[in-house]
């Protein structure tokens, strides 16, 4: 009786096992939930780009991965987003290339002011091998980049025309948290003051700074141009932006899912830098259209004047970038 009892006990456990095993296959995988996290309106850019990148992720890999997408600063604010990401909060953020001065300082090349001739001698470094190698340059401390997006050269405004760096003295600029920026409003006199994206509006709104410095699609978007009087049209910097994602993440991925959101990244990228340039014309007609700001153009004497003015900034972080790197992103501008 016994022995048929164990029998019996063995069978059922067995069934039992089996029945496990094939519920658990027939069970469908949650998919991977990868949080994309930015700081920018979704009518800029980078917010086209996140969602285009959660667009074609969804569809091109249905059931194995769900991209989230929060605009805004609606999740993490730009001085909190990096940590996210260390930390594992959020997958995938696009932060501007002054953001990396910590990790890398070659990244700071960048910032430099009055580097790039246009946005064509941009792409040109970006995709040349220097430019590459700085997207790996971080792997050591977690951040594994995917790709550069453009925003576009950045324009000076104020409340009063800024038509000589003699103008800025005295002044106080919105930075980002980057000493080749704060360096780069010292040459001119002026007083750098480190504020968060989303400050921005209100910042220059109550007084607590003059000015700022951006693209025509951040200065329309965060309607800076209601708050601002003058807007030079200098092109003196560039506000792009290098998407990252956690490196132990990425590499943790499975290789099928890794190697079509890379390819899925590749696309997007492409597409962003395609539309940057004619969302920032598109604004720059708005600003124009809605009155509030007069927007200065430059003679190629008075550019001179600044790109002098600001040409000590480069001698001062050429040690930390390499001088080599200068070299190839100068190369850049030679077609």
């Amino acid at each position: 009786m016994f022995k048929m009892t164990a029998k019996a006990l063995a069978c059922a456990l067995s069934l039992s096992i089996a029945g496990l095993a094939q519920a658990a296959e027939s069970k469908p995988t949650a998919p991977i939930v990868i949080k994309f996290s930015h700081v920018v309106a979704e009518h800029t850019p980078k917010g086209q780009g996140a969602l285009l990148f959660k667009q074609l992720a969804e569809e091109r890999l249905a059931g194995k991965v769900k991209v989230e997408v929060y605009p805004n600063s609606s999740l993490f604010g730009d001085g909190k987003e990096m940590e996210a990401l260390l930390l594992g909060d959020v997958q995938i953020i696009a932060p501007s290339l002054a953001k990396f001065e910590h990790y890398t300082k070659q990244i700071q090349i960048f910032d430099l002011p009055f580097l790039f001739d246009d946005m064509a001698a941009v792409d040109r470094f970006q995709k040349s091998e220097a430019g590459q190698g700085l997207l790996t340059s971080m792997t050591d401390k977690g951040i594994t980049g995917l790709g550069y997006w453009h925003n576009g050269l950045k324009q000076l405004s104020a409340n009063k025309a800024l038509v000589e760096p003699k103008d800025a003295r005295g002044l106080k600029f919105r930075v980002q948290a980057s000493a080749v920026l704060e360096e780069q409003f010292k040459a001119v006199r002026a007083n750098p003051r480190k504020m968060s994206f989303a400050e921005v509006y209100q910042g220059l709104q109550t007084g607590v700074v003059n000015g700022a410095e951006n693209p025509y699609s951040n200065i329309y978007s965060q309607k800076m141009h209601e708050v601002q009087k003058f807007i030079t049209e200098s092109n003196h910097g560039l506000l792009d932006y290098m998407v990252i994602t956690n490196t132990k993440f990425w590499d943790g991925l499975p290789a099928d899912v890794r190697d079509e959101l890379s390819k899925i990244m590749a696309e997007v990228t492409v597409e962003v830098n395609k539309q940057a340039n004619e969302l920032n014309e598109g604004d720059k007609q708005r600003i124009i259209q809605a009155g509030t700001t007069e927007i200065i153009t430059l003679t190629p004497e008075q550019r001179a004047k600044w790109r002098e003015a600001m040409q000590p900034v480069w001698k001062k972080f050429e040690g930390e970038i390499g001088t080599d790197l200068i070299k190839a992103a100068q190369a850049s501008n030679q077609q």
